[in-house]
């Protein structure tokens, strides 16, 4: 059964839409990612490290140092290439996942019904909206039928507006949400055109913000530039006292600042957050905020959904109650007459084009139960959407002979309360209701009501309503399910369950999924009736809250959050929106989920798989330790390349110069691929997810870390330095101690980049972590740094000279000794927790 649209409703063929779409466009809205080449080159060149590299480039050409200076324009055409790639991995990635996160709509075309991608929507097309979903496009409305929509996004008035195509106001618009019914609109403006593209809004757009993580990179990175500009200036000026030499005091002054700015630490933030993302997206999770990643590792609460979520979703009608034969049956007695009338009152009440998989099986057991299908001779006039606390719905049918057909359906609270039945009655069939529930069953009450007028009530309620009996499902909990709670619990996650149904049906669901602490419970109309401090402390000591509306739900949200929770909130309805958008992370389901509740989350599961939520929060603290790992390797490396450059200096030692320019661009150049790329591709540690959430508050380095890295890089100064003087105290001239130093520091760049793979295992055991990139970087590094002394036209360029195997030998066991100390620290601190 299709749509209940008019016939003559035909569409747009496939020569009318290319004429519109080559007219007007496609239905798309500009957005800041779509910036191009020259825009995103235009920004590298601005960052400040680059512009020191074009100042001391000119400044080489100037004094007619030709060879530095190419070398330095060559620097910057390889660093630009560097940060113009990862730019566009980042955006290409972000793109990736916008096109896949775009929703589809239903239009008709050439008198069928298809299902297109939103940008692809025409100017002419005959669009459908139901229940649920988002209006992409404006445009008139041709056929309606119950049609409410809410407007909030547009005019701010949250009370949805009743229209249809002959009333005065008959027009819909791109980004509003249709809350009841169903209409089909001409469309008439698309993209740009439309009111919200005018005013620069899009539902669908993802607007990136800036996280806690990325706001305290950026306040460390202007601090350490602010420190570069001191030191500049310090450098050019005990440099300019000691020679004279204005040029040589600016070049050492520019080259001590190019050592100091960490322009690495933004770039590798960028690149982890976004190909983060990126992955996930391939193991079926779509994160619409790239930032987002870094909140999902800290989740300390997971609010979830029962239906679908912890449960298959199949529901199977596994018995129903007839009011008629005061009896239960089961499926071999469906065929029976009183029986087969609970069935057939049920799927009137249900949508004519079923999406819910109650309503499907309904549907599916009226077409075994009735000989004779009236489907298709009714046409739904009139209905009452799903409201109240709890919950129920009503359909009118009629015939072309005027027969009449009323049927409700809903929680077996709701249709009990609306029926006429005596009070002991009702008090019988709750103990049925209730005894149904104990077995994770999920019942649904069904009623019908003869009204003859035709000026029907303003609430459903108000209808005469027989009670008919009750339809009772089955939909047990996904395989593997207690697995991922064990995970979760594992991980020092907390479960709440939040759910429409009652707390027997949704208790022993609960328990059969492995859900602990399911009998604390309590309910929606309980819940909001507490005062705020009372709330907050039965949301902590409860774990299911059963006949949830959503109120009450975004009061849980809201009272979790206040206690300091990182909440994850998975929905799928319509009402699930307002919850989705307050928790700091909204879990929305692929499949089953609408389109409102993608639009308010900022995670969709593709197929609508619970455990991914597991791998996304797995993958969230994965790239949150990554990205310290990251940020300690670049400050512990940074220490001795400052100092190595600055005390020389500053203490008058023989060689004041050591290094030049091209070799700390050098150095920047080994660094940079090693912070974003290498550490990027570091897998999962172990015990990653046998740890407790950090808090989303923590800095994302603390003093203790920080100072970890800070004698990190001091140890491998001193070994540097000692060098240095073994060096020259040995008779070595300047080439020489250049290329003693310079080799020490390439080894302990190498060493540090691979003890700092953890921070709680040793090196013998990281080194097993699969990994390639990191042997790729090293070996590509290791290759310059042998053709810088032992192949003469560059070693004489980066003034250096060839050292003997015992030389290397030498230079390689003070960087091990300068970094593999770590180990012990480990050791030390492994064995203080044990």
């Amino acid at each position: 059964m299709g749509y209940p649209i008019p016939k003559d409703l035909k569409g747009l063929n496939a020569e009318q839409i290319k004429v519109s779409v080559e007219k007007y466009g496609d239905n798309s809205l500009k957005t800041k990612r779509d910036s191009g080449t020259w825009v995103v080159l235009m920004n590298i060149l601005k960052e400040p490290m680059l512009i020191l590299l074009i100042v001391i480039s000119v400044i080489y050409l100037v004094v007619g140092n030709y060879a530095e200076a190419y070398f330095m324009f060559a620097a910057v055409v390889f660093v630009s290439g560097i940060s113009f790639y990862q730019d566009t991995r980042s955006r290409n990635a972000m793109q990736a996942l916008e096109k896949l996160n775009e929703p589809h709509s239903n239009v008709i075309r050439d008198g069928h019904i298809v299902a297109i991608k939103t940008h692809e929507i025409a100017v002419g097309d005959l669009c459908i909206t139901e229940e649920g979903q988002i209006i992409n496009a404006d445009g008139r409305i041709v056929h309606s039928n119950d049609f409410s929509v809410n407007e909030s996004s547009l005019t701010g008035e949250s009370l949805s507006v009743f229209k249809d195509a002959d009333g005065s106001d008959n027009k819909v618009y791109s980004g509003t949400i249709t809350v009841s019914g169903l209409a089909v609109f001409e469309v008439q403006e698309i993209g740009e055109q439309t009111k919200l593209g005018k005013i620069g809004h899009s539902i669908a757009s993802i607007i990136e913000e800036k996280s806690p993580l990325q706001l305290q990179i950026e306040r460390f990175v202007k601090k350490m530039a602010l420190v570069g500009l001191v030191v500049f200036i310090l450098v050019c000026l005990a440099n300019y006292f000691q020679t004279k030499s204005f040029v040589d005091s600016l070049l050492n002054g520019l080259t001590l600042a190019m050592s100091i700015l960490p322009e690495e630490i933004p770039v590798a933030f960028t690149t982890f957050m976004a190909l983060g993302a990126w992955r996930l997206m391939r193991d079926g999770v779509i994160i619409k905020k790239s930032s987002i990643v870094e909140t999902l590792g800290s989740t300390t609460v997971i609010c979830t959904d029962k239906t679908g979520t912890i449960t298959e979703n199949t529901m199977h009608l596994v018995a129903v109650y007839s009011e008629a034969g005061e009896r239960t049956a089961y499926e071999q007695d469906y065929q029976l007459p009183e029986i087969a009338s609970v069935i057939q009152n049920a799927m009137w009440a249900s949508e004519p084009v079923p999406f819910d998989p109650m309503e499907k099986e309904l549907h599916r057991l009226y077409e075994q139960t009735e000989k004779n299908d009236r489907r298709a001779q009714f046409e739904l006039f009139h209905e009452y959407p799903l409201e109240g606390k709890p919950p129920m719905m009503t359909h009118l049918f009629k015939n072309n002979s005027g027969e009449r057909i009323i049927a409700a359906k809903g929680a077996p609270e709701a249709i009990l309360d609306v029926s006429r039945l005596l009070p002991e009655k009702k008090v019988a069939l709750r103990r049925l209701v209730d005894q149904f529930g104990q077995e994770g069953y999920r019942v649904l009450g069904v009623a019908t009501a003869i009204y003859g007028s035709d000026e029907f009530p303003e609430k459903q309620q108000d209808f005469p309503f027989d009670f008919v009996g009750f339809v009772v499902f089955y939909d047990p909990p996904k395989k593997g399910i207690e697995k991922v709670f064990k995970q979760i619990y594992e991980a020092g996650i907390k479960v709440k369950m939040i759910t429409g149904d009652n707390s027997n049906t949704a208790g022993s669901i609960a328990a059969q999924a492995g859900i602990i602490n399911a009998s604390a419970h309590i309910e929606g109309k309980e819940l909001i009736a507490l005062s705020e401090e009372q709330l907050d402390r039965k949301v902590q000591e409860s774990t299911l809250f059963a006949r949830m509306y959503p109120e009450a739900k975004l009061a849980v949200i809201k009272s979790l959050k206040r206690n300091g929770e990182v909440v994850a909130m998975l929905g799928d309805g319509v009402n699930d929106a307002p919850a989705l958008k307050a928790a700091h992370i909204g879990v929305a389901m692929g499949h089953k989920g609408t389109e409102i509740a993608k639009a308010a989350a900022a995670v969709v599961l593709i197929n609508d798989d619970f455990s991914k939520l597991v791998l996304a929060i797995a993958a969230g603290r994965r790239i949150y330790a990554n990205i310290k790992k990251a940020i300690q390797y670049i400050i512990s490396i940074h220490i001795p390349i400052i100092l190595t450059v600055s005390l020389p200096l500053f203490l008058g030692w023989v060689y004041p110069q050591i290094f030049t320019p091209i070799h700390v661009i050098f150095l920047e150049l080994v660094m940079g691929p090693t912070c974003s790329i290498v550490y990027e591709n570091e897998p999962m540690e172990k015990n990653a997810m046998q740890r407790k959430p950090r808090p989303i508050s923590e800095t994302f380095l603390n003093w203790k870390e920080l100072m970890i890295s800070v004698v990190q890089g001091l140890v491998i100064t001193g070994g540097v330095l000692f060098i240095y003087q073994y060096t020259h105290q040995q008779g070595g001239d300047e080439k020489m101690v250049r290329s003693m130093v310079f080799t020490t520091l390439i080894f302990a760049n190498i060493l540090l980049s691979f003890i700092n793979r953890s921070f709680y295992y040793y090196i013998y055991e990281t080194i097993r972590y699969k990994n390639r990139l990191i042997y790729y970087i090293t070996g590509i590094t290791l290759l310059f740094m042998f053709m810088m002394l032992y192949v003469k036209p560059v070693s004489n360029f980066f003034s250096m000279t060839n050292l003997g195997f015992t030389q290397l030998l030498f230079c390689l066991l003070t960087a091990a000794i300068s970094t593999l100390w770590m180990d012990l620290y480990k050791w030390w601190k492994r064995s203080r927790n044990a």
